[in-house]
């Protein structure tokens, strides 16, 4: 069984296989009657189903921003966001800047590696509002490039030699909230094929989170088992925030379910999720 509830996803807008209006269909056929899409560094998926979200599903505008806080990197999820507030119009501007340099650069990189793909492809990815690996090792299987999805990334994304795609969490928080949004902090273990944080780390994270006004943490996340959950719920009561779950679906094969808001895949309540409160 799949949770009824899920803040979450990922549209084409950035690294999902399908497109709003499919992913929202998809989420009312898996039984979720609440979700958010929260596309990497752009609010444009969210924005389309703003205008036609279909009938019978709760639809919650968010965004994933890839942060970087003096304690290390992280991801904020902002929801519940005004999206034409001038905070986080400039908010977006400024994640969509630095995430398109990115994937410039990875195209400069797969180019003097002496990988043949079409410029009209390139120019295809350039298009969209929040391309990233998923897509481009996509590209690089389709053109005979690699032989499959985890090599690509494996092999050649990964290899990429890092350029600055971050925005201070401090600015990515403050933004959220003055377009009254909650500012949540994604998957604070960590996420799969990504080192999973120290007790320490997770600490000093927490409270430099806190101190910038932090709203609420994602305890309830697919890849944690239960324990883990009900422990980050825990820490999430004690320091006054709300709590908040996904599955990070990304409709592709080697990501979670709709739905699913744990590794057990045991059901949430929606009533433990408070931040459905807050975006009432």
């Amino acid at each position: 069984m799949r949770s009824t509830v899920d803040l979450h996803t990922h549209s084409s807008a950035s690294d999902g296989l399908l497109t709003p209006g499919e992913l929202a269909r998809a989420a009312l056929e898996a039984g979720v009657a609440t979700l958010a899409v929260c596309d990497h560094d752009t609010a444009a998926g969210a924005a389309e189903l703003l205008k036609d979200a279909p009938a019978g599903l709760r639809f919650i505008p968010g965004v994933e921003v890839s942060s970087r806080a003096r304690a290390g990197k992280c991801h904020i999820l902002g929801l519940g966001c005004r999206l034409d507030h001038p905070a986080f119009r400039k908010l977006m501007e400024e994640a969509g800047a630095l995430r398109r340099n990115k994937l410039e650069a990875r195209i400069d990189f797969i180019k003097r590696l002496g990988l043949c793909v079409p410029e009209a492809e390139l120019n295809r990815l350039r298009a969209l509002p929040g391309a990233g690996k998923p897509q481009m090792a996509d590209m690089l299987v389709k053109y005979g490039c690699v032989p499959d999805f985890h090599t690509a990334i494996r092999e050649i994304l990964d290899r990429c030699p890092a350029v600055e795609d971050r925005v201070e969490a401090a600015e990515v928080i403050g933004a959220v909230r003055a377009a009254g949004g909650v500012a949540v902090w994604a998957h604070p273990w960590g996420e799969k094929g990504k080192r999973t944080l120290t007790e320490g780390e997770y600490r000093a994270m927490l409270a430099e989170l806190l101190e910038d006004g932090l709203g609420a943490m994602e305890c309830w996340y697919s890849q944690y088992g239960v324990e883990k959950c009900e422990r980050l719920e825990r820490d999430a009561r004690e320091y006054g925030l709300l709590v908040s779950g996904g599955s990070d679906c990304h409709s592709r094969p080697d990501t979670a379910p709709l739905g699913t808001l744990n590794a057990e895949g045991r059901p949430v309540e929606p009533a433990r999720l408070t931040v459905l409160e807050r975006l009432a």
